[in-house]
């Protein structure tokens, strides 16, 4: 999987299509990110304890990696890899092939 947490995407489809946020979790197996404040869905939840407040929550949901583009420098661009001379491999900006830090 390209992305990482904490780089900056955008919703290129579904109903947040155009929305920008940061990726707080990644799941490479599922192929699935998770990011701030886009695709949130409502949960009724039960107090679980005499003193706790039960009532609707709010809840970051997964969206599938192919539904997000990187933004690099205010655009959406694809991610690439490259090799540098001394072995490291790293990501790059396809249109570009600029560096992604």
């Amino acid at each position: 999987m390209k992305l990482k947490k904490g780089d900056t995407v955008e919703v290129i489809t579904g109903k947040d299509k155009g929305k920008q946020g940061e990726i707080a979790f990644v799941h490479p197996k599922t192929n699935k990110v998770i990011v701030n404040g886009i695709n949130v869905a409502s949960k009724h939840q039960r107090a679980q304890r005499a003193n706790d407040q039960g009532g609707i929550i709010e809840k970051d949901m997964p969206l599938d990696a192919s539904n997000v583009m990187l933004v690099h420098k205010g655009k959406t661009v694809r991610i690439g890899y490259k090799t540098e001379d001394d072995g490291t491999k790293v990501r790059i900006a396809r249109p570009s092939g600029e560096v992604i830090g």
